[in-house]
């Protein structure tokens, strides 16, 4: 197997690579320049997200709303969310990445601190309509965005030191929730009044920064030597020619294609899960802990997080260095199953947790990998519409789970048959890997 720089001192048409400057490097430095910032904004994007999940039992109790209302508003979010998607990232690709997340992170964080004005299940409604809307088109965007600053050979690890925003803002948006959930009645606030504004209001500064340190393109890159930015041209050319032997094929501009939509799938089976943990797993756990405070339980729903981030670190540096992508995403798909099952049908508190800390583990493990080869199966142009078109179908998922979930709970008083509906799709996830034309060994080398 060939090293990084030898794969990238391959012969490229058109561009010469210094020999003073090695694909480690460049990439080591692109990496301290862009992923702990990038890492920083998607916190706080997940966690004006999900934050109402650690809201929700507190919230409900206030303002009135049943499990069903409450899913209700998390369908809300999501599907303005996945409407807008597609947009956002057009708007990106016309104004430019700098622009348009600066905007982005600004009124995301207006909008959520808002959600604190809530005072029945209309308001709710509208207030959560309106972080959707802005919440959007970061996440596709900044997918787009990676991929145009890190070549495959980076792009699962770039993708896991990113995407560990998810599991480390569960973890540390619990505990923090938890002790902020406690001033409930100081200032005459509620405990989720203050919640929503302590956890919104620095996305305002955050989206200033943005605005004057990120750079469009590495070719706009002031901090980036003529020299690096040569290497990492050669790079992404690089990438371009596997893509075409690989039958990427970047000349065609289609986006919609079975390829694309089995991608799709395999994505909203990933998401149902993510959304069961985020937004309902804290309820869960709360069940089977019953008689803790919101302290203790805090501390018990970042469980299932710490472990997810291990998991997504350990992934997605094993599948780059291995340079497989197929039983990567397989893998942890087929673990999760298994551990939902065992949160449903287990009786013991411990095991529950276990359950949902595997379930939760291999759905964002196996979504680490999954963005490293999703891109490939397009082309330069396509990507801009097929990442957000792959993003919103996934998130659609969420639509459904979260509205499914709450009534089924209503009917039932029990999680069982929803934690049942996540198994059966992350096995059905797990399937459509093995049988996929498209999601198949990552041939990185000529």
């Amino acid at each position: 197997m060939q090293s990084l720089d030898q794969a990238a001192s391959q012969e490229v048409p058109g561009v010469t690579l210094p020999s003073s400057v090695s694909a480690e490097q460049v990439m080591s430095r692109v990496s301290r320049r862009l992923l702990g910032f990038l890492f920083l904004l998607f916190m706080f994007s997940f966690l004006d997200r999900i934050n109402i999940g650690f809201a929700g039992a507190a919230m409900s109790r206030d303002l009135g709303l049943s499990a069903a209302a409450f899913g209700l508003a998390n369908t809300v979010f999501y599907a303005v969310y996945i409407a807008c998607g597609i947009p956002s990232n057009l708007m990106l690709e016309r104004i430019g990445a700098r622009r348009w997340i600066a905007v982005l992170v600004v009124a995301w964080g207006i909008a959520s601190t808002c959600t604190m004005f809530a005072r029945d299940e209309t308001s709710l409604y509208v207030l959560r309509m309106l972080v959707g809307i802005t919440e959007a088109g970061f996440l596709p965007g900044m997918l787009l965005y990676i991929s145009r600053w890190f070549p495959s050979e980076y792009r699962s690890r770039a993708n896991a030191l990113f995407m560990i925003a998810m599991p480390v803002t569960a973890t540390l948006g619990s505990i923090v929730s938890g002790f902020l959930l406690e001033l409930n009645g100081t200032f005459g606030l509620h405990g989720w009044q203050w919640l929503f504004m302590v956890e919104g209001l620095p996305c305002v500064v955050l989206g200033m920064i943005a605005w004057y340190r990120l750079d469009d393109s590495p070719e706009r890159a002031r901090w980036l030597s003529t020299e690096e930015k040569q290497v990492l041209a050669a790079l992404m050319a690089r990438d371009r020619e596997v893509a075409t032997r690989n039958g990427g094929g970047v000349a065609s501009g289609r986006w919609l294609t079975a390829g694309t939509m089995r991608l799709a799938l395999i994505y909203f089976c990933m998401v149902t899960s993510m959304g069961m943990v985020n937004i309902w797993g804290p309820q869960m756990i709360a069940g089977f802990s019953a008689g803790a405070g919101n302290v203790v339980t805090g501390f018990l729903v970042a469980v299932p997080q710490v472990v997810t981030v291990f998991a997504m670190l350990w992934l997605g540096s094993h599948s780059d260095r291995l340079r497989e992508r197929r039983w990567h995403t397989f893998a942890p798909l087929a673990i999760g199953a298994v551990g939902w099952l065992a949160a449903a049908f287990l009786h013991s508190p411990a095991l529950q947790l276990l359950g949902i800390s595997l379930a939760s583990a291999g759905a964002f493990g196996a979504m680490t990998v999954f963005w490293a080869f999703a891109d490939q199966n397009l082309s330069s142009s396509a990507k801009v519409v097929g990442i957000a078109f792959i993003n919103a179908f996934g998130n659609a998922a969420t639509i459904v789970s979260s509205l499914m979930v709450g009534i089924l709970k209503d009917h039932t008083q029990s999680f069982v048959s929803g934690i049942c509906y996540a198994a059966v799709l992350l096995a059905i996830g797990a399937v459509l890997v093995i049988r996929g034309a498209h999601v198949r060994r990552a041939t990185l080398n000529a």
